[in-house]
């Protein structure tokens, strides 16, 4: 049995559920800098950032931090001189954490929405979803594949997920967090 790995999901998105414009790209609505101190920081903490392949080609790997990379292109979990790459069609989680991580940990989650879809699967342990309140951004690319009819709250709610408080990062850029938790089982009384 493996020691437990802890996925944490960590995004920001607009005011309409999108962590990206039409095109693809992120625009400037929803980059923040407390946001983005929030952020690096869940990545310190973490063990491992799991990610998609776009998001690995254009944000290179100033910090050295382990990465696991998903991609079609990969043959099933292989390391490559930046970082390892994972095709989850020919190796399962549980033998990329196995070979990775046997003694557990936390795997930071960044996106984008294959992965973060990928990962809901799989089952989060937290997700810090930050809201920039005042961006939005018609047409764009959804958090989740199923918030083109359910907002995130729904999703992640649906997958098990309960809201904490919504804490202001940037009240006056109207940037907000709040921390959805894995529910656990209450203690019998």
């Amino acid at each position: 049995m493996n020691a437990r790995v802890d996925l944490i999901g960590l995004a920001i998105v607009s005011a309409d559920d999108c962590i990206a414009d039409a095109r693809g790209e992120m625009p400037d609505g929803l980059r923040n800098g407390a946001d983005w101190s929030h952020f690096q920081n869940e990545l310190d903490r973490a063990d491992l950032t799991l990610l998609g392949r776009i998001g690995h080609e254009l944000h290179p790997n100033a910090k050295h931090r382990r990465r696991i990379v998903v991609s079609t292109s990969a043959s099933g979990l292989e390391v490559r001189p930046d970082g390892w790459w994972w095709n989850p069609a020919d190796c399962s989680w549980d033998e990329v954490t196995a070979r990775l991580m046997p003694r557990g940990g936390r795997v930071a989650v960044p996106g984008g929405r294959r992965v973060f879809d990928l990962c809901l699967g799989l089952g989060y342990r937290e997700f810090h979803l930050s809201r920039a309140t005042r961006c939005l951004l018609p047409g764009g690319v959804k958090l989740f594949t199923a918030c083109a009819t359910d907002a995130a709250q729904v999703v992640l709610a649906g997958a098990g997920l309960r809201a904490g408080s919504m804490d202001w990062l940037d009240e006056a850029a109207g940037v907000s967090c709040c921390l959805w938790q894995e529910q656990t089982a209450s203690p019998l009384t």
